[in-house]
Formats: structure tokens, C-alpha cells, sequence
């Protein structure tokens, strides 16, 4: 969830498949932000979950099969190949908490506790050992039940694009869409994510496929919530996206560089207006966009056909 939160459903360990015992499963676990790195306690005392930090600290000094898979949904996850998200010594952050810490280990040769890391990569680090813990207590689950992995996952992530970089935004989606297959290689996923950044909506068009693959836009119309399914239609890059049917933007400018833009195109289309006008907004317009904006060198061309028209 945006705040930092997690779900998790598991047919194995939650209530759905085994009839017999209903009263001794949960129906899923849920975590505050705070459980997600500390555990989580059932309401009988016992330990659901030992918490990231716990964790993390255990697997790494065992350094068996939940710490190399781990490391590897962390290198997936990572925003490129300059910068890798590697687990770096276990540490001690204070004389008063005696927890092992773990950290990263940056670009930059420093490894940093990851509970001083940014917000970005606390969420996806929180996010990449769910996936993990997920996983070793469902073949924890089926080992004891004699029974085989399951293969199908879904997630359900709201504000995918939440504290990260943009960077980060354009590898986000396809990396989820492939991180299970780093656990499991026939896994199958499908995955609903709620956006606001046109840098995800571009970075699924060399993947979006529109057999298996849909997208819905949620609308105000007529003071109502509409969800509408909507074509999928490739826009080339992120600000051309903020101005098709998913942001309806008029423009990808600054909002203060819109109106000014909208005030020039409204001089030039006057049938009255004086040369002293047309200076000035010009100087406004030098100063305000870059000079090879296409509405700068259009004003230009437009002003100085004007001008040899009179």
C-alpha cells in the first residue's frame, strides 16, 4: 500500500483451502509499516513474522537459499546496472538496540543501514524481502503438507510509483513483472498497479500486450468516479502521456508557462495588437522557455510572416 503497508494471502497458510481448521488460520496478514520491519504478532502472542530487519539479519548470517534469493529480487529490483541494490556487513546503529543491522551498500562505496536509506529504496527493499519471506514460508507450508508451489502470484500495489526516482519509475513495472521468475521459473503473474506517473504509463509500452494486458482510467465525470477501459495506444514518451486521456493535461508545461504560452497564442490569433504587445511577450517568452521550444521557434516564424505581410 502507498503508506508503507502490506497484505499478504497465502491459499497455504490462510483460510480458504483447508476446511477442516478454519478457526486457526487468518484470513490474511496485514502490516502496518511499522510490522513490516519489526514482525508481526498474532493475536495469541505468537510470531507471525520476524520483520525485515530480523530476517534479513538471519538469513544473511546463515547465508543459505532465503539470502541468495534475496540478493537476487534485490538486483532485479534495482533501478539500472549503475546502481545495484547489494546487501552490504551487518552493522549496529546505537549502544542502546542490539539488533544486527542490515545495510546497502551505495554507488558511492559507502554501505548505509537500510533503515538510514532513502524512502525510495526502504520501499523497495521492504518490498523485495515480502516477496522472499512470502515465498519461504509457502514452501515452508506446502513442504509440510505434502504438497507442490504454487505458481500463480498476483500483486495488487497501490502508488507503484511511490518516493521514487524517475529513474526508477521507468523499471519498476517491468522488473515486477518478471522478479517472481527469480524464485520460481514457471511462475505466473499478474499484477494491478494504480498510478499517477506518466513515466510508468511509458515505460509498459514495449511490453503492454492487448490480449492479456488492460488498462483502466479512472475519471470525474458529472461529479462521479467513472472507471473506463480505455485503448492502449503507444505515446512515444513520458509528457506526451500527460496529455492524452490518462492526465488530461492541456500541456506538459509548467502551469505558469501554460497560461503564458495560451496569452501569446491568443496575441497572435488578435486581429489588434501593437508592436509594444508582441515585444514584450517575446522577451517573456525568451525568458520563460528553452530556445528550441517548438512554441517559441512557431512564434517567431508566425510574428516575422506577420511582419512582411504588413
Amino acid at each position: 500500500m502507498s503508506d508503507g503497508s502490506f497484505s499478504v494471502w497465502d491459499p497455504e497458510r490462510n483460510y480458504w483451502r483447508d476446511k477442516e481448521d478454519p478457526a486457526g488460520r487468518q484470513d490474511a496478514y496485514v502490516f502496518t509499516p511499522r510490522e513490516v520491519w519489526d514482525g508481526l504478532q498474532a493475536s495469541g502472542g505468537n510470531w507471525v513474522c520476524n520483520g525485515l530487519l530480523r530476517d534479513w539479519a538471519g538469513w544473511q548470517k546463515e547465508n543459505g537459499r532465503a539470502f541468495q534469493s534475496l540478493k537476487a529480487v534485490l538486483n532485479h529490483l534495482s533501478p539500472d546496472e549503475g546502481e545495484l541494490l547489494e546487501p552490504g556487513a551487518l552493522t549496529r546503529i546505537s549502544l542502546t538496540d542490539v539488533r544486527d543491522m542490515p545495510t546497502i551498500k551505495m554507488p558511492y562505496g559507502v554501505e548505509v543501514p537500510i533503515l538510514h536509506a532513502s524512502a525510495g529504496m526502504r520501499r523497495i527493499i521492504a518490498l523485495a524481502y515480502f516477496l522472499v519471506w512470502c515465498w519461504e514460508e509457502h514452501l515452508k507450508a506446502v513442504e509440510l503438507k505434502g504438497l507442490e508451489p504454487e505458481t500463480r502470484v498476483t500483486f495488487l500495489i497501490d502508488e507503484v510509483e511511490s518516493h521514487l526516482h524517475p529513474r526508477w519509475q521507468r523499471s519498476v513495472i517491468p522488473s515486477l513483472l518478471e522478479v517472481m521468475q527469480q524464485l520460481k521459473e514457471d511462475a505466473k503473474v499478474q499484477l494491478v498497479a494504480v498510478t499517477h506517473s506518466p513515466l510508468v504509463m511509458a515505460s509498459v509500452e514495449p511490453s503492454f500486450d492487448a490480449k492479456q494486458d488492460v488498462w483502466f482510467d479512472l475519471d470525474l465525470e458529472n461529479n462521479e468516479v467513472v472507471l473506463r477501459q480505455r485503448p492502449f495506444v503507444p505515446m512515444g514518451d513520458a509528457s506526451t502521456w500527460l496529455t492524452s486521456d490518462a492526465f488530461d493535461l492541456k500541456t506538459a508545461r509548467a502551469l505558469g508557462n501554460e497560461r503564458l504560452v495560451q496569452k501569446a497564442a491568443d496575441l497572435l490569433d488578435s486581429d489588434v495588437v501593437t508592436k509594444a504587445e508582441l515585444d514584450d511577450m517575446q522577451e517573456q517568452l525568451i525568458k520563460a522557455l528553452n530556445p528550441m521550444d517548438d512554441f517559441l521557434l512557431n512564434w517567431h516564424y508566425i510574428r516575422k510572416s506577420r511582419e512582411r505581410a504588413q
